[in-house]
């Protein structure tokens, strides 16, 4: 864990990477259109450090990328050395009596935030709002942000924190979106069909009435990854990060809308969604590694503009694999795993293979115990919250080691007899689906490559693995050094 754990802010995360080793900066001159993405996309697939691009050719401010591009700089941004350390610590204060099921998710993470989060603690000021700028002041240009793509419809900011409350309860969301620059005032918000900002916007339609919107740029990395976090809708993301972090995140108040953003963001934009109103928004070379199409999206209208007084811009390139959301995607994927295993008690591990960009492949281990086993846990994950938009999902038996992608093929390829151990359906899939004949649903597939069972029609024997003996093992380890290999 890095010193001064939890980190105040994005600098002091930027500085503790840096002592580490582990962040560059280039003082060159570079270009948000394209330059900045080919060089951060190289420096991701070296595995390379964290980037701080300190004289971009637009915009008024450095831009920090590449802050969770390896698994080992995510758990550093978390404060842990190994990233299942945080789910073991969920596991271990969940009770086994707790209801399987959703409503057994939401009980188990709500005594987890409640036994061991610190709710947000509220400033009367704040370094994010130590310059302001309103009405005719406000520029987004100030903001370096990107062009990823060459086919991508303008400049896209990727990490913005987006806040929004339900016009009638007023829970508050933490989402993470894209947002597309329509001019120096106005953004595209792509709130996807199955996020918690668009069924807030869909009620403030319904009243007739404009949306108050908040988006944070360059938070500490606990809260930048909590907006990413798959969470359900009642669990506040800031007790989540109070979790994560160990400490109190510090909030304040916008100034000209009823929502609060972290202290210690580097920019805020404040403003309103008007009902009804959409503008094209797109392409965009997106997480599938493809271009999202053109498609209406509401338009959010700033009013203010917030920053420090020498503020850092955060973004991330998306696209084809590998890219930086490895290491976000990992951090959900073993964060969530005991919640997961509390609604599935059937799961031994899970894997969200990275080539599957999160929601196209799964593959989890069970320990089979009657026919059609497999079967059941399929069912059962494509019933379960954001999971259920996953397209394949591959069951392997408990021996199989789910995060080696070629064992797992070994068994995929191998143990399935596709007339017996293939089941097919259809159900909804992720917004951004490319492959589906319709947008929102498509066919999902299940691969059972467990072995068979007698009961489930299996009558042959099912052959054992070829494994060498423990003992032969043992003394060639023992000998290892005789041989000169």
């Amino acid at each position: 864990m890095a010193k001064g754990f939890p980190y105040a802010d994005l600098p002091e995360f930027l500085a503790a990477l840096e002592r580490d080793g582990d962040l560059r900066r280039v003082t060159a001159s570079v270009d948000p259109t394209l330059e900045i993405s080919e060089i951060t996309q190289r420096v991701v697939r070296a595995g390379g450090p964290a980037l701080l691009f300190e004289n971009p050719t637009r915009g008024a401010m450095p831009v920090a990328m590449n802050l969770f591009g390896t698994i080992e700089r995510t758990a550093k941004a978390l404060g842990v050395a190994n990233l299942d350390e945080i789910g073991a610590r969920i596991g271990d204060l969940i009770k086994p009596e707790l209801p399987v099921g959703w409503s057994g998710i939401r009980e188990g993470l709500g005594k987890v935030m409640q036994l061991k989060s610190l709710p947000p603690k509220k400033l009367k000021s704040a370094p994010c709002q130590e310059i302001v700028y309103k009405g005719d002041k406000v520029d987004l240009n100030r903001l370096p942000g990107l062009m990823t793509w060459p086919g991508d419809g303008g400049i896209f900011h990727n990490y913005g924190l987006t806040h929004t409350k339900h016009p009638e309860t007023g829970k508050r969301n933490l989402g993470l979106y894209r947002l597309q620059q329509h001019d120096h005032k106005t953004l595209g918000m792509h709130w996807q069909i199955h996020k918690d900002s668009t069924a807030h916007h869909a009620v403030a339609e319904r009243r007739g009435e404009r949306l108050p919107v908040a988006i944070a740029f360059g938070c500490d990395p606990v809260v930048s990854y909590s907006a990413s976090a798959p969470l359900p809708g009642d669990i506040d993301e800031y007790l989540f990060a109070g979790f994560l972090r160990g400490a109190r995140v510090e909030m304040v108040d916008c100034l000209t809308v009823p929502l609060q953003v972290p202290a210690n963001a580097q920019v805020v934009l404040e403003g309103y969604v008007e009902p009804g109103e959409r503008l094209p928004e797109g392409p965009f070379g997106d997480h599938t590694g493809y271009y999202t199409p053109v498609e209406p999206f509401p338009v959010f209208h700033v009013e203010a503009m917030t920053t420090q007084k020498n503020p850092v811009y955060h973004s991330i390139v998306t696209s084809r694999p590998p890219q930086e959301d490895l290491g976000l995607g990992k951090a959900t994927e073993r964060i969530f795993l005991p919640l997961i295993k509390l609604m599935i008690p059937d799961i031994v591990d899970m894997n969200m293979p990275e080539p599957g960009v999160f929601h196209n492949a799964l593959v989890v281990s069970i320990r089979k115990r009657y026919p059609k086993h497999a079967q059941k846990v399929m069912n059962a994950v494509w019933g379960l919250h954001l999971l259920s938009l996953t397209k394949l999902i591959v069951v392997v038996d408990e021996d199989c080691d789910v995060q080696d992608l070629r064992e797992v093929a070994f068994r995929a390829f191998g143990n399935v007899d596709y007339k017996h151990d293939l089941l097919l359906t259809e159900g909804p899939v992720d917004h951004l689906d490319h492959a589906s004949y319709q947008q929102f649903w498509g066919g999902k597939a299940g691969v059972d490559a467990t072995a068979k069972l007698p009961t489930e029609g299996y009558t042959r024997g099912w052959p054992d693995l070829t494994v060498m003996s423990p003992d032969m093992v043992a003394q060639v380890d023992r000998r290892w050094k005789e041989f000169g290999l």
